[in-house]
């Protein structure tokens, strides 16, 4: 079982990311020690940050008064201490990319809100591009940075963006991995300029399905592909490789399945290449161990959804980086809950010890 020092350490670590994304550091009137206790109350118990502390007003204010670019480089920051204590500079990475959303209650207005469903009362979806790691000695992933998109964003910018966010802190990105939804000319254009190895799912067009039709079951072939991308009065001309895999016996699913892939990589071995996209389903085992410390909210500011998203992304790295060989994730949450409580009620224990997080 952890020690009470490990859970303190932990506890500096969300007090700097609250400090650096509200402009606390210079700020005695509020600590982010303070401002832990009812996030992480609301995170152990999956609640509503309302229902759980008389500060919320308080803490929504600071995040309103801030800009969303405080929160995204104070959990930088935060990424930057786990590549120094991980050596991650001098490794080589698999990324993946996913996009993920959390759930709105209420009238859907503005950029930021993605119309729903309306099941369950759900109206609508704040959605965040997310990076991660992929390691072969973690079996889920590590989210190195996420950012917010609103309707009509470009995805592919979206990418870039988070891939220049990340490049200081990993070292060499040997391959990128992308589900069907990321299949486009601009994102395989700009990842090739960019000369970042990619790996794409590729959805069943008219194309796609006439070369398929025409393989035999378990046939397997590359093909190089041209496309043409208009931007800027321009057009230009590119190609990428397409890995055809048709009707593969899926163990997981217990049923024959046709592949396709985009890649730039030119050494790529087909006969793993389902084995090596795969990979990317940790993203998914990834969010369902973050839903475990979501923290329900009411606000329909993407500022406040942002600062709440990114404190969920550091409760799950801290688990994965040092806890989760000791305790399941959800006793991490309330063991950490029950130690920032105890600093907080104990303000001569907590706050005439720095702590160097």
């Amino acid at each position: 079982m952890a020690n009470r020092e490990q859970f303190v350490f932990s506890c500096g670590i969300l007090r700097h990311f609250i400090d650096g994304s509200l402009g606390l550091d210079r700020d005695k009137s509020i600590s982010g020690f303070e401002l832990s206790k009812p996030l992480l109350d609301a995170a152990a118990y999956n609640t509503y940050i309302e229902t759980v502390s008389n500060k919320t007003d308080t803490l929504y204010l600071r995040i309103k008064q801030g800009l969303t670019e405080m929160a995204k480089y104070s959990y930088l920051d935060y990424v930057a201490r786990l590549s120094s204590k991980f050596d991650w500079k001098n490794g080589e990475f698999v990324l993946a990319f996913d996009y993920t959303d959390e759930d709105f209650y209420g009238e859907v207005q503005g950029l930021d809100i993605y119309g729903w469903t309306g099941k369950d009362g759900i109206t609508g979806k704040f959605k965040f591009l997310t990076c991660s790691i992929i390691s072969d000695e973690i079996p889920q992933k590590i989210p190195l940075i996420s950012i917010p998109v609103q309707l009509g964003h470009s995805m592919s910018y979206a990418v870039t963006h988070c891939l220049g966010l990340i490049k200081p802190y990993v070292g060499k990105i040997i391959l990128s991995l992308f589900d069907r939804g990321f299949y486009s000319k601009e994102l395989m254009y700009d990842l090739k300029e960019l000369k970042i190895p990619y790996l794409i799912f590729v959805p069943k067009d008219k194309f796609i399905k006439a070369e398929l039709n025409g393989m035999q079951d378990e046939e397997k072939k590359i093909i190089d592909k041209e496309y043409k991308l208009n931007r800027d009065k321009s057009c230009f001309k590119f190609e990428s490789r397409l890995a055809f895999l048709k009707q593969i016996f899926d163990g997981k699913l217990e049923k024959n399945l046709d592949w396709v892939f985009a890649t730039n990589v030119e050494d790529i071995e087909i006969d793993n290449i389902i084995k090596i996209y795969k990979k990317r389903w940790r993203i998914e085992t990834s969010f369902r161990v973050q839903d475990e410390a979501r923290i329900k909210c009411k606000s329909k500011d993407m500022k406040i959804r942002y600062f709440l998203f990114l404190f969920e992304q550091i409760l799950q790295t801290q688990w994965i980086c040092f806890y989760k060989d000791e305790i399941n994730f959800k006793q991490f949450l309330i063991e950490i809950q029950k130690v920032c409580k105890n600093l907080v009620e104990n303000p001569k224990r907590s706050y005439n010890k720095r702590l160097k997080a």
